[in-house]
């Protein structure tokens, strides 16, 4: 007899941060939406992401400042330790009721059925679910990422942790080994050595986080080495065995010993989508080589009427930029407000301590394009706020365009820095020339009264 069909006017799959907004929007107007997870409301971020992650570097700054609390005139008499289980439930306790309330929103959310099964489509139209066929005119899909995990020989014969198993984790890596200098490894590779364990970092590149200006790499690196964190650069020829109860890493690199041994192995060397299990094939829908979702400046597929949101479109691998999806897809469908992927500017953090906040262009690429620009630099250690607050490593760096005046881009690695980047970020959406900023009074004492100071000094790239 075959599946019985339900039809809706749209399909939902998945629950990360464009979907639950998108299901809302597209039910308050009126629209029958199914809305469909198979696993975690709320996605990578409230999940295994942004929010769990951020719990642990809260509680990993708390470590740090306790080690460094003499530096501030604060005598420990009775010493301090770290308590793994009471961190991991201290991180649970902040993400559990977000990935319960995104749950409970939809559920209670008019015009909009909630289904907890794997989705796959049957075709372009038709969607399978828990024994059912949902049909709709419509389907937008949100499907997420999960860690890549790289061919590396001997990797079948060990256990190893990526950035959602790691999470699990109660006991204190004696020795906690990290495949992978960019982002989500300097962030658990920070975290995992202010608790106690001892870190190596291995990264394949000549420097960390390669994407950025190498001043902004070289900084980092300083920053992580104060904390006696190993860097294993130019690692080549990786692979692993089982020493006993130990994970050996063997690499060829450009100096040190050929071999890193540790009991706990972490992969972070990337982010896959999650589109191999989705039943494509059943479609015409296009992906590229590495699986991500083909779409276009307004997020729509190839084929009418599906769409791809967040981090299986590869137009972005933050929760930002998956909200933004929706926002994009929703004032397009439903506001008559044409809104395009390509008008939104790159933006991001680094959630290390202290912090990198981005925006725009790195120096490399405004060199690149060969305009004419101009540059901004200032030391941490000259801004007030983080010489009273005694952190002051890190600089600020801004470019800008000679001819419009206008903000190319921007580098924070510095206390505030996530936070004082908006500041840029929004007078570059703005389209303002520098000079706006330049003559706005800032508070003080705050990292960002030098972003005006910084801006009359500007000197030719």
């Amino acid at each position: 007899m075959g599946s019985p069909v339900k039809e809706y006017d749209a399909i939902v799959i998945g629950t990360g941060q464009a979907g639950p907004s998108l299901a809302k929007r597209l039910a308050g107007s009126g629209m029958n939406v199914a809305i469909i997870e198979r696993k975690l409301f709320g996605g990578t971020c409230v999940n295994t992401g942004c929010t769990p992650t951020k719990a642990l570097v809260a509680s990993a700054y708390a470590a740090h400042m306790v080690a460094r609390a003499s530096d501030f005139g604060v005598i420990l008499n009775g010493g301090a330790s770290v308590d793994m289980k009471r961190v991991k439930a201290r991180m649970e306790a902040i993400f559990s009721p977000s990935t319960r309330g995104v749950e409970r929103s939809l559920r209670n959310t008019e015009r909009c059925t909630v289904y907890q099964d794997h989705a796959r489509f049957v075709s372009a139209r038709e969607v399978s679910v828990a024994n059912e066929i949902l049909k709709a005119e419509k389907i937008f899909i949100n499907v997420g990422g999960r860690a890549l995990i790289p061919d590396i020989p001997g990797l079948d014969q060990v256990d190893f942790l990526t950035n959602s198993s790691i999470l699990k984790l109660d006991v204190l890596p004696a020795h906690l080994i990290v495949i992978g200098g960019s982002y989500i490894g300097l962030e658990f590779a920070q975290i995992y050595r202010r608790f106690g364990s001892k870190v190596t970092v291995v990264e394949m590149a000549s420097r960390l986080i390669s994407r950025e200006d190498e001043e902004v790499s070289t900084a980092v690196a300083d920053i992580l080495q104060r904390e006696d964190i190993e860097l294993r650069l130019n690692a080549r020829c990786l692979s692993v065995a089982r020493r006993g109860k130990d994970i050996a890493v063997s690499l060829d690199c450009e100096s040190g010993a050929p071999e890193v041994v540790g009991t706990h192995l972490l992969l972070a060397v990337g982010r896959r989508p999650n589109t191999d299990d989705l039943g494509l094939d059943k479609t015409s829908i296009a992906k590229d080589e590495k699986g991500f979702i083909k779409v276009d400046d307004q997020l729509r597929t190839n084929v009418p009427g599906i769409w791809a949101l967040g981090d299986c479109n590869g137009k972005g691998a933050f929760t930002h930029t998956s909200y933004n999806d929706f926002e994009i897809v929703a004032a397009n469908l439903l506001d008559n407000d044409e809104r395009r992927v390509s008008d939104r500017i790159v933006a991001y953090n680094l959630y290390t301590d202290p912090p990198l906040g981005r925006v725009g262009l790195t120096e490399a690429e405004v060199r690149k394009s060969g305009r004419p620009a101009l540059v901004s630099t200032m030391a941490m250690e000259d801004v007030s706020r983080a010489f009273e607050k005694s952190e002051t490593l890190g600089f600020m760096k801004i470019l800008i365009d000679k001819e419009t005046s206008q903000i190319l881009g921007a580098s924070i690695l510095g206390i505030g820095g996530d936070e004082v980047i908006h500041c840029i970020l929004d007078l570059i959406y703005a389209k303002a020339p520098y000079t706006v900023m330049q003559r706005a009074m800032h508070i003080h004492p705050t990292v960002s009264e030098f972003i005006p100071t910084m801006l009359g000094d500007l000197k030719p790239l």
